[in-house]
């Protein structure tokens, strides 16, 4: 005799339709979110009329001071001394390394002029000096001649 055997049918969750549901709300939020653009800053730069050429050589380094001083390698000049300083360096070699330690309340055109009178007289290696996270940089009372 033989007994009849039902097959019984595991029950299954077919999940195609919440996959296409899934992808259609995607859909939805990508076509309905906003874009906003940032709005950009109006800043009027200073202008600079040179180019950079890089080499290695020797250093020079410009210190400016937030109360309108210059010192040149630890040494008070005027505007006519930094000239004749920057003339003669230029005249030595042209490959000199320019050092910029700008106090930052400097303000940001009295760099470039100075970065420009260099620039004048064939002096095309500049750096502007960073202090990496207030390591051990000097204040402005502690700048030269102060």
């Amino acid at each position: 005799m033989k007994f009849r055997t039902t097959r019984r049918v595991l029950p299954t969750l077919d999940i195609t339709p919440l996959i296409d549901i899934i992808f259609q709300l995607v859909l939805f939020f990508m076509v309905s979110t906003t874009f906003i653009s940032a709005p950009g800053i109006q800043v009027d730069l200073p202008r600079s009329s040179a180019e950079v050429v890089l080499s290695d050589k020797e250093q020079i380094t410009l210190w400016l001071t937030d109360k309108g001083e210059v010192f040149v390698d630890d040494q008070p000049v005027t505007r006519q001394a930094l000239d004749a300083r920057l003339r003669a360096v230029a005249q030595k070699d042209p490959s000199t390394l320019v050092i910029i330690k700008a106090d930052v309340a400097v303000d940001h055109g009295r760099v470039v002029t100075v970065m420009d009178l260099a620039r004048r007289h064939g002096l095309s290696r500049l750096a502007i000096a960073t202090d990496p996270q207030g390591q051990g940089s000097k204040t402005p009372d502690e700048a030269p001649g102060n």
